[in-house]
């Protein structure tokens, strides 16, 4: 499909829109959280199917590319292995996930519920993507890699395409970050007419050592959102496109994350994952400071978790 632009977003959103879900937007008032004079688009992703802004890739790549009589296999920490089984399993495609074992509960279970061979590997992502990768060589399997590949960027980047008809007038959007699909597509869509700031984790700030070095380097892999948050690496496609287009990256503390995940339960009855609750972390903690009048959207790109962690109605 070529390298990120906005047509070539446009077109993979036509292919995949039959299969994906059109998330809402909800504009909420900062004062609902102690942020006076600010209101907040929230995408929530987290609707999406599998649970994750990942299904949008997922799809992009089994349906623009020839997947062989093997089947796909994917690496990944659990959002991006449901997202592969789910769409294998739409499409009727053999599907082999590998994960590590920080891998939730719950992530593991959406894995299996949508049909798809399961193994796990190892301590974290670098592990279940070497694993990975020697099946699809012995199987003749089509890899689909959880961020570095430019179908991936794609139908990542149609999130940003719903968000710009949703909410036209935004300043700002911020971005949790991984291995960085998500924010390559949405900076790709954008192009520089929104600012697009990443958020990560203290604990796995791996685009923030690729700003610093100049290009992808490894970084510590940990913290609470270690199984969606903690690649060690930015992809080699992802990094050209932030580069030209994301202005920032925040850091959050682990419980910045936790703080956040118990606020948008308590004040909105929505459950994140620690993923996707990092990028409202930087709202919440002040690790993000929005200027008066700044019009600021912001994705909750994740909800596979155990609801029982925010019960905090008693």
């Amino acid at each position: 499909m070529g390298s990120a632009s906005p047509p070539l977003i446009e077109r993979c959103e036509k292919l995949i829109r039959p299969h994906i879900r059109r998330t809402p937007v909800i504009e909420v008032d900062g004062s609902e959280f102690g942020l006076f004079a600010h209101r907040l688009a929230l995408k929530l992703e987290l609707l999406q199917h599998s649970g994750s802004f990942k299904a949008r890739g997922a799809f992009c790549n089994l349906l623009s590319r020839e997947v062989p009589a093997a089947g796909v296999v994917a690496a990944s920490g659990g959002n991006h292995g449901a997202a592969v089984a789910y769409a294998a399993m739409k499409l009727g495609k053999p599907a082999k996930i590998f994960i590590p074992s920080v891998s939730s509960p719950a992530k593991i279970q959406r894995i299996r519920d949508y049909g798809a061979e399961l193994v796990i590997e190892g301590d974290r992502y670098a592990d279940a993507l070497t694993a990975s990768e020697v099946w699809a060589q012995q199987s003749g399997a089509m890899q689909v890699p959880a961020f570095d590949q430019q179908e991936t960027i794609l139908g990542q980047g149609t999130l940003a395409l719903e968000l710009d008809q949703q909410a036209p007038h935004i300043d700002t959007v911020l971005v949790s970050v991984g291995g960085g699909g998500l924010i390559a597509g949405i900076a790709a869509w954008y192009a520089g007419r929104v600012t697009v700031i990443g958020v990560e984790p203290f604990a796995s700030p791996t685009l923030t050592r690729a700003l610093e070095a100049g290009h992808p380097v490894d970084a510590e892999a940990g913290g609470l959102a270690a199984d969606s948050l903690a690649p060690r690496r930015v992809g080699e496609h992802v990094f050209p496109i932030v580069r030209r287009h994301v202005r920032q990256t925040v850091l959050v503390a682990d419980e910045a994350i936790a703080a956040a995940q118990a606020t948008l339960w308590s004040a909105l009855r929505i459950v994140a994952e620690p993923g996707g609750a990092a990028a409202f972390s930087a709202i919440l903690s002040g690790a993000y400071r929005p200027e008066p009048g700044e019009r600021v959207a912001v994705i909750i790109s994740g909800g596979n978790t155990a609801a029982v962690n925010f019960d905090l109605a008693r």
